[in-house]
């Protein structure tokens, strides 16, 4: 029997998509992280000739924080690295959201002392929209 964790964290931000987005890089770089992938899926949307709000996934981490993770259980590597995504909603606010990392991890079988070591790198998501 498999289990199936999908809570979601949902923060609306202060200031427009763009600047949300801007905010968010660089407190990930500023934190000695790596993004690894740009996601636009509006920009997908577009080449398929439809149309979405501003809607962009970052892929982000780092391998000293992931390898010990996916060591201790290698199905956590299927939820490392983290991702945020940024978006906009109908009314044009802008919005970041991202599945809490540790209970995902919990599940998979990683030691709660490490399943919670990626904490900061999405607490820093919270703090960059504060700032």
């Amino acid at each position: 029997m498999s289990e199936v964790i999908s809570a979601t964290v949902e923060h609306p931000s202060p200031v427009a998509f763009d600047a949300t987005l801007d905010r968010l890089t660089k407190a990930i770089e500023r934190a000695g992280l790596t993004i690894f992938a740009r996601i636009d899926h509006a920009a997908g949307a577009r080449h398929a000739n439809l149309t979405m709000p501003p809607t962009v996934v970052l892929i982000y981490g780092h391998a000293k924080g992931g390898t010990p993770i996916m060591l201790a259980a290698p199905q956590a590597a299927l939820d490392l690295p983290l991702r945020v995504l940024v978006r906009d909603d109908a009314d044009g606010r802008a919005f970041i959201a991202y599945h809490p990392i540790a209970p995902m991890l919990l599940a998979a079988g990683v030691p709660a002392a490490l399943a919670n070591r990626l904490d900061p790198a999405q607490k820093l998501l919270v703090e960059a929209l504060q700032s």
